[in-house]
């Protein structure tokens, strides 16, 4: 007879809390409780496995014992600082039909950029776990037994809430979360109202790249995998490109909020997670009723922007890490939508475009006929060869999709490249590689093209 699935210890690479969760995704439900039950006790993950548990005992019909489960969970949550982990409570105990209105004042209040409890500073590290001397609560353990367990453990853990509500204890200062704690209560009370609840498995696809996207994601608990896929002339023949792995607390996918533009890259779950997700719509809706909320979107997507921007744009590299501000400063951020030209062939250009989201194809036009140069996404750089070469542009730039860009308008060009010469070197060299690559394609395609025309 095979082992019981709570009998196997998790691999190395997977937590306790990793295993209850794939348990009960799997509609094990007894075996998750096994797991998630005995984790209570631990604060490094009291909060997560009370929501665990909770879930879980919705689904064996005790509704009373998984609100306990929800109320510790968000407790918990809230005394160690895990604003994501209390929200996806909430989301949850709306699921189960209990109004979590007053739960979520709560959460507002002690995360909001006015609370006492927020401090400055980076958030601590978390707790140790128990992870060597773990272990689930018996596999002899079933029905009505495992159940009463699972009660006495919740019991024990809420008289300990209990006592520290008394006595005023457990409740820390908190780290402020990236956005949320730049609002004031109100505007982070109807943010965090709006907010969904997901449960994904390890290698769930969370956002595919090249997909229209209208979500933001917060990780609330778990760990995912942000992947590019390989382009021409990139090292390797198959697969993606790992860009960066992110843990609990972390804000990805906002950058829908600003652009249309299909998604630059995929992010997939590399263990169990919890996520939570909020609509562009919805976000737009609170926006429009919270200014502040609007006015702080805005600005953490334009930082985001400029950060992905400094790390992908070779322009921007070229410049002392000290002077970026500066330079980035000089531009102008514009919007294009499909089909909009940011520069016109045989035309003066107007200044130089840095692509900061989208996608813009490059044409060059002969008489009737138009050659593909190359299409361009972001972090790259149009409008060099006419305005560094100074000659006309060699070709249109249209915006292939919904297309946010930094421009630099020609007037401001000469300033910049005497307060930062490398800018111009590393434009000279690109305007020159581009110029050749020009040339080589337009003449490759009138050879083709001869070589179908018969006499």
């Amino acid at each position: 007879m095979p082992p019981s699935p709570d009998s196997v210890a998790p691999s190395a690479n997977e937590s306790p809390l990793d295993r209850a969760l794939t348990l009960l995704l799997a509609g094990e439900h007894e075996a998750s409780l096994r797991w998630a039950a005995a984790l209570l006790d631990n604060p490094a993950v009291a909060a997560s496995a009370g929501f665990v548990v909770a879930r879980t005992l919705a689904e064996l019909g005790r509704p009373e014992a998984a609100l306990s489960a929800l109320e510790l969970c968000i407790h918990d949550a809230l005394r160690s600082g895990n604003l994501p982990m209390s929200v996806a409570a909430c989301c949850e105990l709306r699921s189960q039909g209990h109004a979590p209105d007053a739960r979520l004042d709560e959460i507002a209040e002690a995360f909001s950029k006015d609370s006492d409890r927020l401090q400055k500073g980076a958030r601590p590290p978390s707790l140790p776990g128990q992870k060597n001397e773990f272990e689930p609560l018996s596999g002899e353990l079933t029905g009505d037994a495992l159940l009463a367990e699972a009660d006495a453990l919740l019991e024990a853990q809420t008289d300990r809430t209990a006592t520290e509500r008394e006595h005023g204890s457990g409740l820390t200062k908190v780290s402020p979360f990236t956005l949320f704690s730049a609002l004031g209560v109100g505007g982070l009370r109807a943010m965090i109202g709006v907010f969904d609840m997901q449960i994904v498995p390890e290698g769930a696809v969370i956002i595919e790249e090249g997909t229209i996207g209208a979500e933001a994601y917060v990780v609330a608990r778990g760990q995912v995998e942000v992947q590019r896929a390989r382009s021409d002339g990139e090292e390797g023949d198959h697969g993606s490109i790992r860009l960066a792995r992110l843990g609990s607390g972390a804000l990805f996918g906002e950058m829908a909020l600003l652009s249309r533009s299909p998604r630059a890259a995929s992010v997939i779950a590399c263990r169990p997670s919890i996520i939570l997700v909020a609509t562009k719509e919805a976000l737009d809706t609170v926006a429009a009723h919270e200014p502040e909320v609007g006015s702080e979107l805005a600005d953490h997507c334009r930082r985001r922007m400029l950060e992905n921007l400094v790390r992908t744009s070779s322009i921007l590299s070229a410049v002392d890490p000290s002077e970026r501000p500066s330079l980035v400063d000089a531009f102008v951020t514009r919007t294009f939508e499909q089909g909009d030209k940011l520069i016109e062939q045989d035309q003066e250009s107007d200044g130089l475009f840095l692509v900061a989201s989208g996608e813009v194809a490059v044409l060059h036009k002969d008489g009737e006929e138009s050659t593909m140069i190359a299409r361009l996404g972001p972090g790259e750089v149009v409008g060099e060869v006419a305005l560094v070469l100074r000659r006309p542009a060699t070709a249109d730039v249209i915006a292939e999709h919904p297309t946010v860009a930094l421009h630099l308008p020609r007037d401001r060009f000469h300033d910049l490249i005497k307060k930062h010469p490398a800018v111009l070197s590393e434009l000279y060299e690109l305007a020159v590689k581009r110029e050749e690559e020009t040339s080589s394609i337009v003449a490759q395609e009138a050879t083709d093209i001869d070589e179908f025309v018969l006499v």
